[in-house]
């Protein structure tokens, strides 16, 4: 079967215009791929359909991925998401579950706060990305990547399956229910119009089950994959496109896709799992640090932990930085070179920002260029072009927290 092409081929660019990294997630599938819920809605709304992580989903719509992307930053954009995976974990010791998987302090949160965490394997290396909230309903509601679906499902079933050998109470169960990621500065007040709470009382990472546009048993989390204020509400099946069609009534709301995510995340400095992070990466290579909580690091009795925890007091060899460069852009895979000219790293992400009217990337290079401020060099078609290390986010971040 013939490979899929990449974003930017399928957009019609004959330079790549686009963030490449999507590419290595295209699938090769396209006769199995699955669809969401708002498969036939994306196509009614001029949806350009592409396989990604074993899905159909849009790239993008009749407007530019450029103006998606401006739209999302200045008001705010409705993005399918229902592709990730969703499970909640039940039981007196779901707890205790999850932290034998993960490498924050699950244990703290607090009802219906969430957290960022990390799947690591014995190695230190992470397995993939996930966010789990605490829900005062009495469950831990999961989300992790779709490309990694699969493998999260199998470790999560397999450590319950573990744990309940041993006499814990502990079960899960997938949520099949949409998910939809309304994201941008207006995103806040557009929701506030269909639900009965009051949504300033809902900061960043918090989550509450409400009734969305007249569906009830919507879970509304304060979150989201583009450095913007916004939310992910997932909606069962039945729902999920009226609630699409309701928030989209609204001028300020404007459907986006798979590209202008992608330029979203990385103007944020969100990894995307597969290129800037995978199980030969410890999170702080991958400066994600933040994510071990303070007691496991003391506890140290998550996955990986004698690796991890040592490099958080010692050097590790590499970092993931941020990079910044004129001319033309970095992709994933340019090599990152030292001023010298000796091969030093990758890049595992690039794209033109928007925003900022430059090129910015993500990429691993050896400690001591890590600094902010460092020269390097990007090989980019062959030629060697001027890079700054530059702190992340390139462009700077807007959650919600309560004042």
């Amino acid at each position: 079967m013939q490979r899929p092409a990449s974003l930017a081929t399928l957009l019609g660019f004959r330079r790549p215009a686009l963030p490449a990294s999507l590419s290595r997630s295209l699938s090769c599938a396209q006769d199995v791929l699955r669809r969401t819920p708002l498969y036939d809605f994306h196509l009614a709304h001029g949806g350009r359909m592409v396989a990604f992580a074993g899905w159909s989903l849009p790239v993008q719509y009749r407007d530019s991925h450029v103006d998606s992307h401006l739209h999302t930053r200045r008001h705010c954009s409705l993005f399918d998401v229902s592709h990730m995976l969703q499970t909640k974990i039940f039981g007196c010791d779901r707890v205790k579950l999850m932290e034998s998987l993960v490498v924050g302090d699950i244990a703290e949160l607090k009802p219906n706060q969430g957290t960022l965490s990390l799947f690591t394997n014995e190695a230190g290396g992470i397995l993939d990305d996930l966010i789990v909230t605490n829900t005062s309903e009495g469950y831990l509601y999961v989300v992790s990547n779709a490309g990694c679906w699969d493998k999260d499902l199998a470790l999560m079933q397999d450590k319950v399956r573990e744990l309940q050998s041993r006499g814990s109470d502990v079960s899960l169960e997938v949520v099949d229910n949409a998910l939809l990621a309304l994201q941008g500065p207006a995103a806040a007040q557009v929701l506030q119009a269909g639900v009965a709470e009051d949504l300033k009382k809902l900061p960043f990472m918090t989550s509450a089950v409400m009734e969305v546009f007249g569906v009830s048993g919507c879970r509304v989390t304060r979150c989201g994959y583009t450095g913007e204020d916004g939310v992910e509400i997932s909606v069962p099946v039945a729902g999920a496109v009226h609630v699409a069609m309701a928030l989209l009534q609204n001028p300020e709301v404007k459907l986006a896709g798979l590209a202008a995510r992608d330029s979203l995340r990385l103007e944020a400095g969100l990894c995307l799992y597969g290129n800037d992070i995978d199980e030969h990466t410890t999170p702080v290579e991958g400066s994600l640090s933040w994510t071990l909580g303070k007691r496991r690091r003391v506890t140290m009795d998550f996955p990986g932990a004698t690796v991890i925890v040592p490099q958080l007091k010692g050097k590790v060899e590499r970092r993931r930085v941020g990079l910044m460069c004129e001319g033309a852009p970095m992709r994933a895979h340019s090599l990152i070179l030292c001023t010298e000219g000796t091969v030093i790293g990758t890049v595992t992400s690039g794209c033109p920002s928007p925003c900022l009217k430059k090129n910015v990337a993500m990429g691993y290079v050896p400690s001591k260029y890590s600094r902010p401020g460092t020269q390097l060099l990007v090989e980019v078609r062959r030629k060697q072009q001027m890079a700054i290390v530059s702190k992340m986010p390139f462009v700077p971040t807007n959650y919600y927290a309560l004042k």
